[in-house]
């Protein structure tokens, strides 16, 4: 897909080196309006000045704004707080890590996602089910309905039953459409690519989205027994060690960071 040229300057003026960092959100999802503000998530790393003392400074750095019609929400987390959201059976993280959508990378950040397959567990079917809930209850909230919201549920929901099954993770809808067919998924998501961001739903079959979001949570519900996943992550280890590799490559005496960074085009 097409990314914004513009976008690139909110990752190269950050405050922070940055390890990695990615495009999330409805991009990510397969289904962004033409107005879908861009959710640009990473890893940045604190020079030791910020993490020695009795209280980290800047462990989550947040930036929102619009300019010449572009909207971006920005979030990244210090390297130690985003390895502990991992082994946390954090589904955002995860997503965020494994995101195609790279704009910043580097070796750590190649390394890190093949740690990211110790990280995945069959308790994140919880994490996905209890998204799917949240955003239930937001669609259900608005009269009339938004398309957003409903995308949301099934996107979250193919995703942890696809996890579950697979061992692997994939958050755009449209891929999940194919690997676990949903028909009516597909005018779906061109009513929201079409449409604006917080487009409605008009002709949303209430009774019949009901039964199939009850339908999809029991077969998440069953797919986490069923896996063969572990229950816990087995990264810590791994995690540890990359941890500690790139707080002495960041603050080693003449070592520029980030070293061989590459960004994306």
């Amino acid at each position: 897909m097409q990314i914004d040229p513009r976008v690139h300057q909110y990752v190269t003026r950050h405050s922070f080196p940055l390890l990695f960092a990615t495009i999330s959100g409805a991009h990510l999802y397969g289904f962004p309006s033409a107005d879908s503000d861009f959710d640009l998530r990473g890893v940045h790393i604190l020079p030791l000045r910020s993490i020695l003392g009795l209280n980290a400074q800047q462990e989550t750095v947040e930036y929102s704004t619009v300019e010449s019609g572009l909207e971006i929400d920005l979030v990244t987390h210090d390297v130690k707080k985003f390895f502990g959201l991992l082994l946390k059976n954090n589904g955002y993280v995860l997503e965020q890590l494994l995101s195609p959508l790279v704009l910043h990378s580097t070796p750590e950040h190649e390394e890190l996602t093949e740690i990211a397959n110790q990280c995945l567990t069959r308790n994140h079917a919880y994490h996905y089910l209890g998204f799917a809930e949240t955003q239930w209850r937001l669609f259900m909230r608005d009269n009339p309905p938004r398309v957003k919201p409903l995308l949301y549920i099934y996107r979250v929901l193919l995703t942890g039953i696809f996890l579950m099954r697979s061992r692997k993770l994939e958050a755009n809808l449209e891929t999940l459409n194919e690997l676990v067919p949903l028909p009516y998924l597909r005018e779906m998501l061109e009513i929201k690519r079409n449409g604006a961001e917080k487009g409605f739903f008009n002709d949303a079959n209430l009774a019949f989205h009901e039964m199939e979001y009850i339908r999809l949570r029991k077969i998440l519900e069953d797919a986490r027994i069923e896996s063969d996943l572990p229950n816990q992550p087995t990264a810590a280890p791994a995690l540890n060690d990359l941890l500690v590799r790139i707080r002495r490559l960041m603050n080693a005496p003449g070592t520029p960071w980030p070293v061989e960074s590459q960004t994306a085009r």
